[in-house]
């Protein structure tokens, strides 16, 4: 699969609030995909962070590239559990998310993902998914 593909992907399976986050996948692999949020003022919260609920919207949205970039194509899935841990917080810096499948089977999908403020040296972030694979 390519960026491209994931961009398609993006824009055809997913609820127009989440288009409105202006994700953009720059990365796909067999078991991996790296999506970025950008920033915007939107989406900040009072303080001028960025709010939680964007950042875990852009985690369990990039899982859904990565896991079908794992197998060849869309599929129909859903969120069976997240946990969200947030680090440090992100203000004016695009957030680049980096999602690892650690397994794939043939019901489920496990991940762990990476949220860092772009140039930050760690994580704002980190995720762990499991999805049901539903088709």
């Amino acid at each position: 699969m390519t960026p491209e593909e994931g961009q398609a992907i993006l824009r055809d399976h997913f609820a127009p609030w989440i288009q409105d986050l202006g994700l953009s996948v720059e990365q796909v692999g067999d078991h991996r995909a790296v999506v970025r949020l950008p920033w915007s003022d939107r989406l900040a919260r009072e303080g001028g962070g960025l709010c939680g609920q964007a950042m875990m919207a852009a985690a369990d949205t990039a899982t859904v590239i990565a896991i079908s970039a794992a197998r060849g194509g869309f599929v129909p899935m859903t969120t069976v559990q997240q946990s969200t841990t947030f680090e440090r917080p992100v203000a004016g810096k695009d957030v680049v998310v980096d999602v690892r499948i650690t397994k794939l089977g043939r019901t489920l999908a496990f991940c762990d993902v990476t949220l860092t403020a772009d140039g930050a040296p760690g994580p704002a972030a980190r995720a762990s998914t499991v999805y049901a694979l539903l088709g």
